[in-house]
């Protein structure tokens, strides 16, 4: 049983590591990363930043793809965010769900 539970454990986390990188080259390839980084700020926040900002508030998906997809100001100081037109909403919602998974 502990075997068949390791193997699991390890399953779980090849998958955990595919998914991060998969969203790690989405997130490159529509230019997130001009701005952001996982774990300090740049032009934005850090993911994990957003990830603690939002953490447990309702509506944090839906306003972040939002945010992504129409750009907002005022969020993060001077700096506004600007709409993002290569990114389809499934998209920003992928990416939004991955942020929100990010802890520090």
């Amino acid at each position: 049983m502990k075997k068949i539970v390791i193997a699991v454990g390890l399953a779980v986390a090849a998958v955990s590591q595919a998914y991060a990188a998969d969203m790690m080259a989405l997130a490159k390839s529509k230019n997130c990363l001009a701005c952001h980084a996982i774990d300090k700020k740049l032009v934005g926040p850090s993911y994990q930043d957003v990830a603690a900002k939002y953490a447990g508030k309702p509506g944090a998906e839906a306003t972040l793809v939002n945010a992504v997809l129409h750009g907002v100001s005022g969020v993060w100081g001077p700096v506004p965010m600007p709409a993002n037109p290569q990114v389809t909403p499934a998209e920003a919602k992928e990416l939004v769900t991955w942020i929100l998974s990010m802890k520090k």
